[in-house]
């Protein structure tokens, strides 16, 4: 009996080993591709905030056409 329970033993924690690994890869493949690195590689660089760039021109506009009257 006392066999049969060190295999038993040696078979779940080569399992416990077998998962962690695969859990450890997963997560590295993950974290590889940081929100960091996506956003220095230009990847959200043609979504633009378009309230702020009219808020802008609009500011534009009324500073060349001078005061209302």
């Amino acid at each position: 009996m006392a066999d049969s329970a060190k295999n038993v033993s040696q078979q779940t924690e080569d399992r416990l080993s077998r998962v962690a690994e695969s859990v450890r890869k997963k997560f590295d493949r993950i974290t590889a591709g940081g929100f960091t690195d996506k956003i220095k590689n230009g990847r959200f660089a043609d979504q633009v905030d378009h309230g702020v760039d009219q808020g802008r021109r609009e500011a534009r506009q009324r500073k060349q056409d001078g005061p209302e009257r």
